[in-house]
């Protein structure tokens, strides 16, 4: 089952300082990222990349974007 981040309405780094936390305590998984505007999207897939994570896939919704991170 995957773990989800939801920072939906918080400016960056907050998503950011979110995901870097979930990843750090998961250390391997699947991460499902909400976050409601296009900068968060590309900020959080950065860092999650920059940690060896895959971005796996991006969902638009309609509160925003459901990013979702793989590290097996």
């Amino acid at each position: 089952m995957a773990a989800t981040v939801d920072a939906r309405g918080l400016s960056c780094p907050q998503p950011v300082i979110l995901t870097m936390n979930k990843i750090k305590e998961l250390g391997t998984g699947q991460i499902e990222v909400l976050v409601d505007t296009d900068t968060s999207k590309e900020n959080v897939s950065r860092a999650a990349k920059s940690k060896g994570w895959t971005v796996a896939d991006v969902t638009e919704e309609q509160t925003g974007y459901r990013v979702t991170l793989l590290k097996e």
